[in-house]
């Protein structure tokens, strides 16, 4: 009885201390310095960041697409950045990442009631109107997609890219 209350501890004690796992549609809080934190953990591989919302209509056309784009090309980094002002709903958010596909992809969600600190890092240009993609090549080259992404521009996108590492 010993052992089974003991190796019970052991096992809860194991549980507690393991680093939790990052479940697929967590969503990250997106503060200062989380751009920073993008970039860097993307750097030298070809990277999709796609900022919508919640309210927004264009996305919810997009956003399975997206889902689309993800599952037929792993060779990109998919970063999905909610950057709706109000209301910033993240069950919703959520729900809607799951839906179109994209669950597994890095979600973040504007997590800082100064969005405009948020935007100017990213972009000092950009006023926050979304859909909106950067597509960021391995050698750290930018190219921004105001409005809805059309899939035969990301695909283009990615073809540029593998050629670059013939």
């Amino acid at each position: 009885m010993k052992r089974c209350l003991l190796a019970v501890i052991f096992l809860l004690v194991s549980l507690a201390a393991a680093p939790a796992a990052e479940t697929p549609s967590e969503l990250k809080p997106f503060v200062r310095g989380s751009w920073q934190e993008v970039l860097r953990s993307h750097a030298g591989r070809p990277t999709l960041v796609h900022f919508w919302g919640v309210t927004c209509g264009p996305c919810k056309v997009e956003l399975p697409l997206l889902g689309q784009f993800m599952k037929d090309h792993s060779e990109v980094d998919v970063v999905m950045i909610s950057a709706d002002l109000v209301p910033n709903l993240p069950g919703a958010a959520r729900a809607m990442l799951e839906k179109a596909g994209l669950g597994s992809a890095e979600n973040w969600l504007f997590s800082d009631g100064f969005v405009e600190r948020l935007r100017f890092e990213i972009d000092p240009a950009w006023q926050g109107e979304i859909p909106r993609t950067l597509l960021i090549a391995r050698d750290g080259a930018v190219t921004t997609i105001e409005g809805s992404a059309e899939i035969p521009d990301l695909e283009k996108w990615l073809a540029q890219q593998k050629a670059v590492m013939r």
